[in-house]
């Protein structure tokens, strides 16, 4: 589409503003038009080439941070940015149908709005019970998302070989589920979706498209006290969640990406002798706040 300069539309003439509106309004639903002409000509070269994840995490946190540090004027970032994820993730929908699936243990109006915030209404969403049930709808599945909230809060279980293990623990193992993103992209105090939220999704087509600002690790000690927890934030990252039973404590860990496993199995055994990384289970971009 080629655009032409205009004159600006006289301040007090109420006829010429709306005209002008109505242009760019036109303008920006042909703009939409144009974008799904090229996911569909994106459609058919993935096809030709047998391969290509529709999800892009990286792809998509770079744009998200574009869009923060580039905005101005009288319309809320809240707006702009709920546009853009709409227009996103709908677009992913019709490279390759999914549904998002959300834990509502601890309560469906949360989860609800993040997932209609961040994937919009054209996506279908679907709840579940318990965080279990979302990991396996999600490896079931041949391309469905799920979310579930954050917190510091003792780690949910879900069973796993007929034992109760938090809900990180079923994501180890090759070809299981793993963490793409960590919502929302944009954090602020004000954020209409602000439940901060985990995306799992089975493993990814390309990796090259995930995003590993941060690195997510199961890991498992005999024991775990506070003052140790403070001593591996310190030295590394953030401890996600925990669980902790009379046989083990289990930890979802949170570390920089250039860190490897080695690094960090040696800093877990200088903090707390005994500690044992299970497996990487998922990365995340870094988040940016405004």
């Amino acid at each position: 589409m080629r655009f032409t300069t205009r004159p600006a539309p006289s301040l007090d003439n109420l006829a010429e503003l709306r005209a002008e509106i109505d242009r760019i309004d036109a303008e920006m639903h042909a703009l939409l038009i144009q974008r799904g002409a090229i996911i569909d000509r994106l459609i058919a070269v993935k096809r030709q080439q047998g391969s290509g994840s529709a999800f892009r995490p990286g792809r998509e946190a770079a744009m998200m941070r574009r869009l923060a540090e580039r905005h101005r004027g009288l319309l809320p970032l809240d707006t702009v940015e709920g546009i853009w994820r709409v227009i996103i993730a709908t677009f992913t929908w019709v490279q390759a149908p999914f549904a998002v699936h959300a834990d509502i243990s601890a309560g469906d109006a949360g989860m609800r709005d993040s997932a209609r915030f961040h994937f919009g209404f054209t996506v279908p969403y679907r709840p579940h019970p318990n965080c279990a049930a979302v990991i396996e709808a999600v490896a079931g599945s041949r391309g469905d998302l799920g979310i579930f909230r954050l917190g510091k809060e003792t780690g949910k279980e879900a069973k796993i070989g007929g034992t109760a293990r938090p809900w990180w623990e079923s994501l180890v193992g090759e070809g299981r589920p793993k963490v793409i993103a960590r919502l929302p992209f944009i954090e602020r105090p004000s954020h209409p979706a602000g439940t901060p939220v985990f995306v799992v999704a089975n493993p990814l087509d390309d990796p090259a498209a995930a995003q590993r600002d941060w690195v997510l690790h199961a890991v498992r000690a005999p024991r775990f006290a506070p003052e140790t927890e403070r001593a591996l934030n310190d030295l590394y990252g953030e401890v996600v969640a925990r669980s902790e039973t009379a046989e083990a404590v289990s930890l979802l860990l949170a570390v920089p990406g250039g860190v490897g496993a080695r690094q960090l199995g040696e800093a877990l055994e200088r903090v707390e002798p005994g500690t044992a990384i299970l497996d990487e289970v998922g990365s995340h971009a870094a988040r940016f706040r405004v």
